[in-house]
C-alpha cells in the first residue's frame, strides 16, 4: 500500500481549473462584448495628444538610458539598506552587529565604486563633447 496521496493536491487543482476557467471567459466574453469598428485615427500612434510626425525609427542619444539605469540601479540598491538598518539592532544584541555593519560598509563602497566608476568614465556628464581630446588641445593652443 501506498503513502502517496493525491487527495491533498485535489484543492489546488480545483482552484487551478477555476483560475483558467475565468480567465478565458473574461477573454471570450470581451470578444463578444466589445465593438470592433478599427479606423485611421484608433490605429495610429498615440503620445499624449501630440500628432505624431515622422518615422518612430529616430535615433535617441543613449545618454537618456544610461542615466535612467544607473537611477534605477542605485535607487533599488538604497531601498535594500532599509531593512538592514531596521533589523541592526536586534543583530547587535545578538552578537552579530559588527558582521552586518561591515556587510552594509561593504555594500555600500561598491555603491561608492559604481559612482567613481561611471563619472570617470563620463556617462554621468549631461553635455559631452563630441571631440576627440587632440581636438581640444588644438583649440585650446
Amino acid at each position: 500500500m501506498s503513502s502517496f496521496n493525491l487527495d491533498v493536491y485535489m484543492p489546488v487543482l480545483i482552484l487551478v481549473a477555476f483560475a483558467v476557467i475565468m480567465v478565458v471567459g473574461v477573454l471570450v466574453v470581451g470578444i463578444l462584448v466589445r465593438p470592433n469598428n478599427p479606423n485611421d485615427l484608433k490605429l495610429s500612434a498615440y503620445e499624449c495628444g501630440e500628432e505624431a510626425v515622422g518615422t518612430a525609427w529616430s535615433n535617441f542619444n543613449i545618454r537618456f538610458y544610461v542615466i535612467a539605469l544607473i537611477f534605477i540601479i542605485f535607487d533599488v540598491e538604497g531601498a535594500l539598506m532599509f531593512p538592514v538598518a531596521v533589523v541592526f539592532k536586534k543583530f547587535n544584541e545578538m552578537g552579530e552587529g559588527t558582521v552586518v555593519l561591515a556587510s552594509l560598509l561593504l555594500f555600500i563602497s561598491i555603491l561608492i565604486e559604481g559612482v567613481v566608476y561611471c563619472w570617470k568614465k563620463g556617462d554621468l556628464d549631461w553635455v559631452r563633447s563630441y571631440q576627440t581630446p587632440e581636438a581640444e588641445k588644438k583649440e585650446v593652443n
